[in-house]
C-alpha cells in the first residue's frame, strides 16, 4: 500500500508544472460549479441534466452529476495539490468526451464552440497526470 501511494504522489516536476496545476485547477472548479450549483451563470444540476441529454449523453442527471463532480472536486484536488493524478485522470477522461461529443464537429476554434479551450485544458491536465503536481503540493509533502 506504501509504494502504490507513493508511485500515485512523487513527482519530479518543479514549480512551473505547480502553476499550471493551479490554473487549470481553478479553472475546472469553476466549470464544475457552473454544473452542479448553478454558480457563475451555470444552469445546475438540472439545467445540465437536460442539455447532456438533449446532446445523447444519457441519463443526463448522472452524466451531468459524474462532470460537474469530475471537474469540481478534480479541480479542488489540483488546486491544493492532494492526488492531483487520479484527479488529472479524471479530468483528461471528461475532456475527451466533451471534445468529442460537443466540440469536435465545430472546428478549432472558440468562437464557433471548437475544442481549442478544451484541448488547451486537456494538454495541462495531461502535463499533471504526467509529471505529478509539482513542488508546492501535498503529494510532495507526502512522498518526503
Amino acid at each position: 500500500m506504501k509504494a502504490m501511494l507513493a508511485r500515485l504522489t512523487h513527482t519530479r516536476a518543479g514549480y512551473g508544472l505547480t502553476l499550471v496545476r493551479l490554473c487549470v485547477g481553478i479553472i475546472f472548479m469553476a466549470h464544475g460549479s457552473q454544473k452542479l450549483f448553478g454558480l457563475f451563470g451555470g444552469y445546475g444540476l438540472s439545467g445540465t441534466a437536460q442539455w447532456m441529454e438533449s446532446i445523447g449523453l444519457a441519463p443526463g442527471l448522472l452524466m451531468a452529476l459524474l462532470s460537474g463532480s469530475a471537474e469540481f472536486f478534480g479541480g479542488l484536488a489540483l488546486v491544493i495539490g492532494l492526488l492531483v493524478r487520479p484527479a488529472a485522470a479524471a479530468l483528461a477522461a471528461t475532456l475527451v468526451v466533451a471534445i468529442a461529443t460537443v466540440h469536435l464537429h465545430n472546428g478549432l476554434f472558440m468562437a464557433n464552440n471548437g475544442y481549442e479551450f478544451a484541448l488547451a485544458l486537456l494538454g495541462g491536465a495531461l502535463a499533471v497526470l504526467v509529471e505529478g503536481a509539482g513542488r508546492w503540493s501535498l503529494d510532495r509533502a507526502i512522498t518526503r
